[in-house]
């Protein structure tokens, strides 16, 4: 009971309490508490926002280092023999024997395929038919030379006993006259056996050629005829066998963009390499390097052959290569990443900075900032590097040389082996 009775006495205590304070007096209580709230909300704000405006943007560094610089040019062409040679036929007729196929190796003058020779022989054997009755027409008429001759000689021996009364001056020159003729009807018949032989030799060059024979010595890469099929050649020879001469030996054929035939020269090492043998590369060195232009799908390019060394046969003609061109190669060379030539700074002052915020403006809300235009090189201005000193970038003028696409060459300026050269800002820690 005493314990009940206490609690409630307290009770009507507090609410007398309660009821005599003011209107007045309890809302000031309030309002020092929200002004309290208030203030510990803003120093909060304040706390974090200068927080982060205290720490400034982090960079990502690269050392620059004295190496060997290559430079490499690539370009994709086809392997081809050093001399392939289309093998063709002049005659016209029927292919009575095939001697080669694909892959054999040839001789110089070794038959290669063989036409039917019965129409060619028959014409051979009428050119000598025709030299024999030509050369029995040269014996007729120096026959009727002699005849003549010695008729005129006879007559003027009369003439020369007679006192020049016999025989008469007409008789004498009806016998010049047919000694004349004899001797003009011997050079025709002299001319018609040199066109016999003429002719005669023409046919037997038909004859032989009629043997289709490699010109060279080499390897068949390809055989277009079979016994029994019929070539004609009316306008121009049909291409019959295709052969190249030495596959020890070929030559790489590539189109080089008109962007990097500037560096291609003839002498030149590269290398190359073929789907067929995956990982395996292939030296080579430019013979040519062609001044006339080809235009594929609106691409410039300029044929360039590379001689390589074929010696275990294991390139074969028509195989597609990658080649990689070195056109430069410069050793001890200062070397700094191409990043850090593009790189500029987010502001124009990177140095971290605090800035003062003032209670209201940490309470009132602001618009957002913009941030600060980056810095941008005059047009014409030397290319520069930007290293880092006590935490701010500080821009470094160079001198640059050639590049391999990753690394630059610096000729001169400033800048010293193994100095960190930045390459690119990171965002800042949070």
């Amino acid at each position: 009971m005493n314990d009940s009775t206490s609690q409630h006495a307290s009770e009507t205590s507090l609410q007398r309490l309660i009821e005599t304070r003011s209107p007045a007096r309890s809302g000031r209580r309030w309002f020092w508490l929200l002004a309290s709230l208030a203030v510990l909300a803003a120093g909060g704000i304040l706390f974090l926002r200068n927080g982060k405006e205290m720490e400034g943007p982090r960079y990502k560094t690269e050392a620059a280092v004295v190496d060997t610089l290559v430079v490499k040019v690539s370009a994709t062409g086809n392997l081809q023999p050093t001399n392939q040679v289309d093998v063709g036929s002049e005659l016209s007729g029927i292919i009575d024997q095939v001697l080669v196929d694909v892959n054999d190796r040839v001789e110089k003058g070794q038959i290669l395929a063989r036409l039917d020779l019965s129409k060619l022989e028959d014409a051979v054997a009428k050119s000598r038919a025709n030299l024999a009755s030509a050369q029995a027409q040269v014996l007729q008429a120096r026959a009727t030379v002699a005849q003549s001759r010695a008729e005129l000689s006879r007559m003027r021996q009369v003439s020369a006993l007679s006192g020049g009364k016999v025989p008469s001056a007409s008789e004498m020159d009806t016998a010049d006259a047919d000694l004349k003729r004899a001797e003009a009807d011997e050079a025709k018949a002299l001319a018609v056996v040199r066109q016999a032989q003429a002719d005669l030799q023409s046919d037997e060059t038909n004859l032989r050629k009629a043997s289709i024979r490699s010109p060279i010595d080499g390897v068949v890469l390809a055989r277009e005829v079979d016994p029994g099929q019929t070539v004609a050649a009316s306008f121009q020879a049909p291409v019959l066998f295709t052969l190249a001469e030495d596959l020890a030996k070929m030559e790489l054929q590539v189109d080089v963009d008109e962007a990097d035939v500037g560096q291609v020269r003839e002498g030149q090492n590269a290398t190359f390499a073929v789907d067929a043998w995956p990982g395996r590369r292939f030296d080579a060195v430019i013979t040519r390097v062609s001044y006339g232009s080809q235009e594929k799908d609106g691409v410039i390019s300029y044929l360039t052959e590379l001689q390589v060394d074929n010696a275990d046969l294991s390139l074969r003609p028509g195989m597609t290569g990658t080649a990689e061109i070195t056109t430069l190669v410069r050793k001890d060379a200062l070397l700094v990443p191409n990043a850090a030539l593009r790189f500029s700074p987010p502001e124009t002052d990177a140095a971290p900075k605090k800035t003062g915020v003032s209670l209201v403006g940490a309470i009132m809300p602001r618009p957002p900032r913009q941030a600060a235009p980056q810095a941008k090189a005059a047009t014409g201005a030397a290319p520069r590097v930007w290293t880092l000193q006590d935490g701010r970038p500080v821009a470094v003028e160079v001198v640059t040389g050639a590049t391999n696409g990753r690394m630059t060459e610096i000729l001169d300026g400033a800048l010293a082996a193994g100095t960190e050269v930045i390459t690119e800002t990171l965002e800042s820690a949070r």
